[in-house]
Parts: structure tokens; sequence; C-alpha cells
């Protein structure tokens, strides 16, 4: 693994400013994957769609690549395991021959950027793949993680947190001998998503959906040692371009399966020193932000807005909210170009 710049900031090299030279003459485009089939490609610089492509039947995320050159989607048959990965050329912004891979719900890549790691949800298992041809290497089950989905390394990459959406757990994963190190159990019911190591890379963060709010956890201890209450059903969470603050995408919502959700949604901001709520911004008329990303100069926060087909545009200093409408039930959607040196996966963690 690349060694981390700054031990008191694993974000120091993915600051505004930090665009690698080979992600430079990328297009600026926000890839947008809705669960109805297809991806939206907007422009970031006039809020509008400007292409659309199909990738699958069911499209989870667009996870950039370790080497930053490709983004892949991800694409799992809702209902059904099998799937495929389709590569996006970040130069073109065209999608590529899909790969056959096995339940991509979710994908990571372990530090050293020589496997791409496929979260098969719904096999309770992480495959380990070659990073471009996508064939198979390694599998590792998970038994004790029901619904394994979200992931965050520690600051030297040895260790990965993973959350347990079904039985309300997180999986300590060893990355380099590839097997469980144990489980940590969260209160019953609180159903965690998305998981992201604070500055420090041992101090992990948790959006517990049904909890509302965010557990913070001691990762090298692996142990619970905090709790801050957020909003209703925090989901995605995103560092600020400073590394100061964590953006918490409350997505309004304890729905799973495509119900409308039922209460607004909206942004918290939490400070990562004190772990504090500094600003809370509400989506206008309600709304159900989801997953996303930080643009590169760190001024725009993007999700999707899961049950209203749209997507969010969140200004980082006044809250001020663009909707742009997309396809039916956007997800994971990715913003790039990203500053950093690579990607460990998802829908943009770099370092």
């Amino acid at each position: 693994m690349p060694r981390v710049v700054d031990p008191r900031n694993i974000f120091s090299e993915t600051s505004a400013g930090h665009l690698a030279p080979r992600v430079a003459r990328d297009l600026r485009r926000v890839y947008v994957p809705n669960l109805g089939g297809s991806v939206y490609v907007i422009d970031p610089a006039t809020f509008r769609v400007v292409q659309r492509f199909a990738a699958g039947r069911s499209p989870q995320h667009v996870v950039p690549s370790w080497d930053l050159r490709t983004l892949w989607v991800t694409n799992t048959a809702e209902g059904r395991p099998d799937g495929s990965v389709t590569p996006i050329d970040p130069r073109t912004g065209r999608p590529g021959r899909p790969f056959d891979v096995d339940d991509p719900y979710n994908m990571y890549f372990t530090p050293d950027g020589k496997s791409a790691v496929v979260v098969a949800e719904r096999r309770m298992r992480l495959d380990f793949r070659d990073p471009h041809t996508m064939v198979l290497r390694a599998s590792l089950v998970t038994p004790g993680c029901a619904g394994i989905n979200h992931a965050d390394y520690s600051a030297d990459g040895r260790y990965a947190l993973f959350t347990c959406e079904f039985n309300d757990r997180l999986a300590k994963i060893d990355m380099v001998h590839r097997t469980v190190l144990g489980y940590l159990q969260l209160p019953s019911g609180s159903m965690p998503q998305d998981v992201r190591a604070g500055p420090d890379g041992r101090t992990f963060f948790v959006a517990g959906m049904r909890a509302d709010g965010v557990f913070v956890v001691d990762g090298d201890r692996f142990r619970r040692t905090g709790f801050i209450a957020t909003g209703v059903a925090p989901h995605g969470l995103y560092p600020s371009r400073d590394g100061k603050r964590l953006y918490v995408a409350n997505r309004g919502s304890h729905s799973l399966h495509g119900m409308r959700h039922s209460l607004a949604g909206g942004i918290s901001v939490i400070d990562f020193k004190t772990h504090r709520i500094v600003a809370r911004w509400p989506i206008p008329g309600g709304g159900s932000p989801d997953m996303g990303n930080v643009s590169a100069d760190g001024r725009t926060l993007w999700l999707s807005g899961r049950y209203d087909d749209v997507v969010y545009a969140i200004d980082t200093v006044h809250g001020k909210v663009r909707q742009i409408p997309v396809g039916t039930q956007p997800h994971g959607l990715a913003v790039w170009p990203l500053p950093g040196r690579y990607s460990l996966g998802h829908t943009g963690i770099l370092r």
C-alpha cells in the first residue's frame, strides 16, 4: 500500500487541488446508476443530463478503479444473485463491454491495487478478482455478516470494517491474510449502512439507518465508543475535502423496497474533532438523499435522491440545494474526477 503521507490526516492527498495528472484530462461528470437499468450522466458545470446508457438490470454503484483509469458500474439483477460490471472510460464517458460477475452489489480494491474486492451481498462473501479482467482468484465467506455491504480501510490498509446490514453487525477483515478477525454487535435493529474512517484512520463512523444516528467505533480495538444522533435514516457518509467534517445523508425513510419516503430527509454535518453536529441542511419539500460524493473542489455535495428520482447538488457552504431529474431510484453515484493517488473503491474512497 502507498504510504500515508500525513498519519494525522489520511485525507491529506484528497484535498482540493490534488488531482493526479492521469485524471486531469478526464471529463468532468457525475455518473448516476438508476435501479431501473440505466446510468445517467450529468455535466456538473450546467447541472444537465448529457448522456444516458444501459448497464444491466439494476445498476447499484459506480466505482473508480484503484489506478483511477476505469469507472465500474456494479449491477445486481434485482431479486437474483447474478449480475455484471460495466467499465466506463472516464476520458470519453463511454461504456465498454460488460463482464459477467456473480452478485456484484458493491466493489472495493485491496490497498496495493492487486485485487478488486467484489462484495457479493446475497452470498455473504467477498470475491477477490483481477482488477482489470474480473477473473475470480479467491473468495472469503463471511458467515456472521448477513447483508455484507459497505466498507472502509484502516490507515495502514491492513484491515477493513464491513457493515452487516441484516444482522446489525460489523465485520473486521484482515485484508493481508484474508481472514475474518471478528464481529462487533451493534444495537438490535440499527441496520448499519455506510462506514467511513476518520482522519486518524482508526476511528470509524457507521451510519445506523434505523438507529437515526452514526455509531463511533475504535477500529483497532474493535469496540463501539460513541453515538451521534443525526436525523432520520442516515445512509451515506462523505468527508469534506479539507478533512474536517463528515457529511451525513439522512435518507428520511426506513423503507428498503422502493416505497416512497415518509419522513423528510436532509444532511447533517459532523465535526470530526468534536463529534458534534455543526450544521443541518434540509431538502426543500422533503427528500431522500442516499449516496454520492463531494466535488473535487469541495464546493458541492452530490447525492442521489433515492425515492424522488432526482440528484441533489448541495452547496457545502450554505446548504443550498439544486435538483436534477434522473431515472428510477438513483443509487451510488460517482463524481469524477476526484483528487487522490488511488481508489479503494465504493463511490470514490480515495487516498
